[in-house]
C-alpha cells in the first residue's frame, strides 16, 4: 500500500500557500523528506496528500538583514555549515547541524523541517532557542512573527495552524561577547538520536556573565531554558566552581523520562558533567574547530535543480546518463521507483528509514538515502546509482579498490559504500581517514567489515590523486 495517494508539487510560493490553505490537516508539508517519510513510514500523523515545497527555490537562503541572520525554509543543514555568516556569528547552531544525521542527511534535511517536526531530541531546536531565534509562519492572507520559545505546546506539538508553513527563521548574529557552544550525548557517533543535548550562549562583560542562555534537549517535553543556572551566572566570573554549582542546580529546571536511549538518572547525571564541562570550555579561550576547514558534504553545485511536477504527467528522469519515464510512481519513494520501475536492482533496501545507507545514490550530485526522497523529486533531474558507477566494462577505479582489497562482505551494504565513497572522492580526492569515517558514518556494515573499506578508499587517494565522478 502507497504511503500516500496524491502528490502536489507547487513551483511558485503563492501557489505553495493557496494549496496548504485548500488542504489544511488532509496535507502534509514535505521538502527533505528526511523526517516526513521516517514517520509515514511508522504509521505517525499518516496522510494522503504530501504538498512537496522542495521546488521553491526562492525559500533557499542564508544570508543577513539587519544583523540578523536569516534561514529560508529551505536552507539545509549543509547549507549552514558551509555559510561563513554561520560559522561566525551562529557557532552553537553550525556545531548543531554538523551533529544531525550523516552527510545524505544533512544534504538534504531542511533547519525548517527540523523544528516543525517538534520532537525535544531534535538538534537544532536549543541552539536556536538559546540565539533568541523567532520563525515567520505564513499563509495566503498574511504572517506572523513567533518566537521560538513560544511555538512549542508539548511532544511534537506546536502552535502552527492549519494552512499555515514555516517561511522563515530569524536570529540576532552573535556579538564579538559572546561564546557559545553544542554538545550531544549520543549512542553512536552518527545516525544517532540524542540521549540529551544543550546549547550555551554565554555574554561577556570583561571576565563577568553578563547574561547566560543554558538550553536542554531531551530533558523535558519540549527543548527548555536551564532558568535556575542562567540566574546564578548572571553577574559572576566562570570559575570551575561557578561552572560546577550552575551544572548542577540545572537538574531543578528538567523533568526527564527514561526510554529505550537512556534512563531518566542517567539523563539528569549526564546533564550535570556535560554542562559542568561545557561552561569550563566557555570559560577558557576559544578554539577554533579544525572539522569546519574541509568538512565532508557529499555534495557538489548541479545547476540541473529538476522542474516541478503535475499529477497527470508522466515523471521524466535521467538516471546513468539514460532517459526514463515512469507513469504512476508519484505514490513510490525514489528507492522502489529506481527498482521496480527503472529495473535497477543493485540500490538496496536496508531499513527504509534512512538508518543504514544502503539505498545511497547520487540526485543532481548530492549523495541522498533513496528511500526517503519522493520519486517525483527525481522529475527533471539526473540520478546515478551504483549501475552508472562504472563506464561500461571499465570499473570505477574505487569498485577496482574494493576488489583489490576484498572490501566485500555479505555485500549488501557495498552499493551504498560505494555510492558514498566515491561521492567523497570527487569532493576531496585525497581524503583523509577522518573524512572517509565521516563520509561513511551514514552506511552500515552488518558484518562489520569497516577496515577494509576504509582502506580501499584511502587506496584510490593515495594511487591517483582522486577521481573525477
Amino acid at each position: 500500500m502507497p504511503m500516500w495517494q496524491t502528490y502536489l508539487q507547487p513551483a511558485r510560493l503563492k501557489e505553495a500557500l493557496d494549496r496548504i490553505w485548500e488542504y489544511k490537516e488532509q496535507a502534509r508539508i514535505i521538502a527533505g523528506g528526511t523526517d516526513v517519510l521516517v514517520e509515514l513510514q511508522r504509521g505517525v500523523k499518516p496522510t494522503t496528500t504530501l504538498i512537496d515545497v522542495s521546488k521553491l527555490r526562492e525559500l533557499k537562503y542564508v544570508r543577513e538583514e539587519n544583523n540578523e541572520i536569516v534561514l529560508g525554509a529551505l536552507a539545509t543543514h549543509n547549507d549552514v555549515i558551509m555559510s561563513e555568516l554561520c560559522r561566525r556569528y551562529a557557532v552553537p547552531l553550525v556545531q548543531a547541524c554538523w551533529e544531525v544525521g550523516a552527510p545524505p542527511i544533512r544534504t538534504r534535511a531542511t533547519i525548517a523541517g527540523n523544528l516543525a517536526t517538534a520532537s525535544p531530541a531534535n538538534d537544532t531546536i536549543a541552539p536556536l532557542l538559546a540565539l533568541n531565534a523567532r520563525l515567520i509562519l505564513t499563509h495566503p492572507h498574511g504572517e506572523r512573527s513567533v518566537p521560538l520559545e513560544q511555538f512549542y505546546t508539548g511532544v511534537r506539538r506546536t502552535i502552527l495552524q492549519p494552512g499555515e508553513m514555516l517561511r522563515e527563521i530569524r536570529f540576532p548574529r552573535m556579538s564579538s561577547q559572546q561564546r557559545g557552544l553544542f554538545i550531544k550525548l549520543g549512542l553512536r557517533r552518527a545516525q544517532a538520536i540524542s540521549v540529551i543535548n544543550l546549547a550555551l550562549l554565554i555574554t561577556m562583560d570583561d571576565e563577568y556573565v553578563s547574561e547566560a542562555q543554558i538550553t536542554l534537549g531531551c530533558l523535558a517535553p519540549t527543548v527548555i531554558h536551564a532558568r535556575t543556572s542562567e540566574a546564578l551566572l548572571a553577574g559572576k566570573r566562570l570559575t570551575p566552581e561557578l561552572c560546577r554549582e550552575a551544572a548542577q542546580l540545572a537538574v531543578r529546571d528538567v523533568s526527564p523520562i527514561g526510554d529505550v536511549r537512556s534512563s531518566a538518572a542517567y539523563r539528569l547525571q549526564t546533564l550535570s558533567t556535560l554542562l559542568a564541562d561545557g561552561l569550563q570550555r566557555l570559560a577558557a579561550p576559544q578554539e577554533s574547530a579544525t572539522w569546519m576547514q574541509q568538512p565532508v558534504l557529499l555534495e557538489t553545485p548541479c545547476p540541473e535543480e529538476g522542474r516541478a511536477a503535475l499529477l497527470d504527467e508522466l515523471i521524466e528522469t535521467t538516471i546513468n546518463g539514460q532517459a526514463y519515464q515512469w507513469r504512476g510512481a508519484h505514490q513510490k519513494t525514489l528507492l522502489n521507483a529506481l527498482r521496480e520501475d527503472a529495473g535497477l536492482t543493485g540500490t538496496k533496501e536496508g531499513c527504509a528509514e534512512g538508518e543504514c545507507g544502503a539505498c545511497a545514490v547520487w540526485l543532481n550530485g548530492q549523495a541522498v538515502m533513496s528511500c526517503l526522497v519522493p520519486a517525483a523529486q527525481a522529475h527533471g533531474a539526473r540520478v546515478t546509482t551504483i549501475e552508472g558507477l562504472s563506464q561500461g566494462a571499465q570499473l570505477h577505479p574505487l569498485q577496482q579498490a574494493f576488489i583489490d582489497h576484498a572490501a566485500v562482505q555479505c555485500g549488501y551494504c557495498i552499493p551504498g559504500m560505494l555510492m558514498s565513497g566515491a561521492r567523497l572522492l570527487a569532493e576531496y580526492p585525497q581524503p583523509s581517514m577522518e573524512q572517509i569515517r565521516t563520509a561513511l558514518s551514514g552506511n552500515i556494515c552488518r558484518c562489520t567489515g569497516y577496515r577494509k573499506i576504509w582502506e580501499a578508499i584511502q587506496s584510490v587517494g593515495e594511487q591517483q590523486g582522486g577521481i573525477q565522478a
